[in-house]
């Protein structure tokens, strides 16, 4: 018989699979002892309707943002988006550099699981060069469990998120569609950047949240926000 736990992995790898189509990614085990609130099914992005320049690009010719989340039965799964915005092209081969902070801007001490192979499988295809021209975009996903084994141990709840290119790169700050509610297990997942498909709409998100004020020195690099 099928465990309740693969079947919401293969419901979240199709999905998954679904969001990277359109250029973003989003997505699953339990939330504490309250229950998780139903999962936001994944709609195809609408053109924005603001009229506002778009914003100017950062000095490193990239911009990183996040495409949606998605939870169901404890896993949790948040896309991201990096857009080559500078005029010169621009190489990526590996892992987004997360870092986590708390409500009070302050670092989350976590592991960083490079391919999420410990949190969930079907993320784990290894880094490949990926050259962006200007206007091209690539995507990742980050993994996490709202798992509680233990009960001595308080749950950590992050509140926000800064992503970098690469170990070195400069950080940007991405919403994080929510908490980042690691229970205790102290680890989140990332997979490694892949190209998305030129011929898939731009999905449309609100602005990131301020920048926290320090990085964390307590977050490993890739291997490292989630």
């Amino acid at each position: 018989m099928v465990s309740r736990d693969a079947a919401a992995r293969r419901r979240i790898s199709a999905t998954v699979a679904m969001a990277l189509a359109l250029g973003g990614c989003a997505f699953d085990d339990h939330r504490g002892q309250g229950g998780d609130p139903p999962s936001r099914p994944l709609t195809a992005p609408s053109p924005s309707a603001s009229t506002d320049p778009p914003p100017a690009c950062p000095a490193s010719g990239v911009r990183i943002r996040s495409t949606g989340g998605d939870a169901a039965m404890g896993l949790r799964a948040l896309g991201l988006e990096l857009v080559n915005c500078g005029d010169q092209p621009y190489q990526l081969n590996g892992y987004p550099v997360l870092h986590v902070f708390d409500a009070q801007r302050e670092p989350i001490m976590l592991r960083v699981v490079n391919g999420g192979k410990e949190i969930t499988s079907g993320f784990d295809q290894p880094p490949r060069t990926v050259t962006l021209a200007h206007g091209e975009r690539a995507t990742a996903v980050v993994l996490w469990r709202n798992l509680v084994t233990d009960s001595t141990v308080v749950a950590t709840n992050g509140a926000y998120l800064t992503v970098a290119p690469a170990a070195g790169q400069p950080a940007e700050d991405v919403d994080p569609d929510g908490p980042i509610d690691l229970g205790n297990t102290g680890r989140i997942g990332v997979s490694a950047w892949k190209k998305a498909d030129p011929a898939a709409p731009v999905p449309t998100r609100p602005a990131p949240p301020p920048a926290p004020s320090a990085v964390p020195s307590s977050v490993s690099p890739p291997d490292s926000r989630l």
